[in-house]
């Protein structure tokens, strides 16, 4: 009791009360940027060029670029001096022999991109279209991490720092698609008693939302006699966690008055694009938002509620698509929070609100499918949420299609407030940013810092800055990469000396 106590009252006064980091975790983490700070960029290149998106028709074990990824871990462990630990989905890098352990949790998938977006291949470290980024799928989640701790490790071994402690660098390779496998490893295996994780934000990751999806479907109906427009298609969107860029309606029977209603009403919008083609009397309209991780939604546009608020200049009756637009309008509207979905909407003081996002479109043989991400904090029990969820929507579909469906999976908030070494990695960032007073927050993103023993995040992004894993312009920028190998070089010092 009196020890939670007393990291209580330090975290409440900032790092500022902390020790500073000790001479040889600050004169390790230098001679790391300096000697290695381009081999890690090189090593994260390599990492970057295999395509490590889950294939749902090639079986993960016959993947040859998780093959491909996983070969080249290990080849630059044993370059590196250290050993190497295969179970299928989680790989172990370790360095030293003492029975006590640091994790440094990390993940070597990643998410789909549409290459047409980038200027380059996103499966080919793209160092000169903008100058100072690092553009590629991966470079900030997580590839650019594994990267840098791998080479944190080897400055480490190059000082002959007397170490108390085991280091042990995981990478899990379905962080983004299953993590089944993951807790079946973590039932077999005895894992470190304190860990960090690599896949978030600074200064320290105490607390995560609840990951959520409530799957909506409308199923097909037949077209009402021909009484004037009607929305005959609306689809959008790319993957689940991601803030879709791109979203589609097609209306027959349009007319250029409608067309320029719904022009101006888009042109209204912020960080909104459309365009409109005819084929005669058939308009097609495009529109293009931004994309964004789905656990930050403030920093995306997105493009299907978007779409949807832009044809909200009449009531589209009579078609699948038309229904859609209602439920859009309606429930969820062009809000982040939740706002028009009932009852659901609240927020807590340290986690934030509760986000609610339409993240994919799309046209099934079950009819309108509509995916919404949610993201959820403390404060409200998950059965009185599903129960808000269900009214609302069930209050719609009285009123429009009685036989639309909706499945929720909602999922629980994660806090860890007490890890020992949270004084530790808050006043490490301190003196590598000069942030003053530093605290613990919350993020929107799941991590696999739950699935571990006193784990929380540490990076790589930098607070305040846009998080670009998930977009179609996902980079770290140099000058971040290398202070997130002196960082890391030095927390990995203090936690295991």
């Amino acid at each position: 009791m009196l020890r939670q106590v007393a990291l209580a009252a330090m975290l409440i006064h900032g790092a500022a009360h902390a020790a500073a980091p000790s001479d040889i975790a600050l004169s390790t983490a230098k001679y790391a940027r300096a000697k290695y700070g381009e081999q890690m960029i090189s090593s994260m290149a390599t990492m970057v060029s295999y395509n490590t998106v889950a294939d749902p028709k090639v079986p993960f074990e016959k993947n040859p670029h998780h093959i491909g990824f996983k070969k080249f871990l290990k080849e630059e462990a044993q370059r590196l001096g250290f050993d190497y630990e295969d179970s299928g989905y989680v790989v172990v890098i370790g360095y030293g022999k003492a029975k006590e352990r640091v994790g440094v949790v990390t993940h070597g998938d990643v998410q789909p991109v549409d290459p047409t977006k980038w200027k380059q291949s996103p499966f080919k470290l793209d160092r000169t279209s903008e100058p100072g980024k690092l553009i590629g799928r991966g470079t900030e989640d997580d590839k650019g991490p594994i990267a840098s701790a791998l080479y944190a490790m080897k400055a480490i071994k190059d000082r002959k720092v007397k170490l108390n402690k085991r280091i042990e660098l995981y990478v899990y390779m379905a962080e983004e698609s299953d993590w089944a496998p993951l807790e079946a490893y973590l039932k077999t295996h005895k894992l470190p008693e304190v860990n960090i994780t690599l896949d978030a934000e600074y200064p320290v990751v105490t607390a995560e939302k609840g990951w959520g999806a409530l799957m909506l479907t409308l199923p097909p109906v037949a077209a009402a006699p021909a009484q004037g427009p009607a929305l005959t298609e609306f689809t959008g969107g790319f993957f689940g966690s991601q803030i879709p860029e791109d979203a589609v309606a097609v209306i027959d029977g349009a007319t250029p008055e409608l067309a320029e209603q719904i022009r101006a009403r888009g042109a209204a919008q912020k960080g909104m694009q459309y365009s409109f083609a005819w084929e005669g009397q058939r308009l097609r309209i495009k529109a293009k938002g931004l994309a964004a991780h789905s656990s930050k939604p403030e920093d995306g546009v997105n493009a299907i509620g978007m779409l949807a608020d832009a044809l909200a200049v009449r009531q589209w009756e009579g078609t699948t698509a038309g229904n859609m637009a209602s439920l859009l309008n309606e429930l969820v509207g062009t809000g982040l929070y939740g706002e028009k979905f009932g009852k659901v909407a609240y927020r807590d003081d340290f986690m934030g609100p509760m986000t609610v996002s339409p993240t994919v479109l799309k046209s099934t043989d079950k009819g309108l499918e509509l995916n919404i991400n949610l993201r959820r904090p403390r404060g409200k029990a998950t059965a009185e949420l599903q129960q808000q969820f269900q009214e609302a929507f069930d209050a719609w579909k009285a009123k429009r299609a009685p036989d639309a469906t909706m499945k929720a999976t909602i999922g629980e908030p994660w806090l860890l407030p007490d890890a020992p070494q949270i004084p530790t990695l808050l006043n490490v960032f301190t003196h590598y940013t000069g942030i003053k007073d530093a605290k613990p927050v919350s993020i929107g993103g799941g991590t696999n810092s739950r699935m571990f023993p006193n784990a929380v995040s540490f990076g790589p992004g930098m607070p305040g800055q846009v998080y670009t894993g998930h977009s179609e312009h996902e980079f770290i920028s140099t000058k971040q990469i290398m202070m997130n190998l002196e960082m890391y070089t030095a927390v990995l010092v203090e936690l295991a000396k």
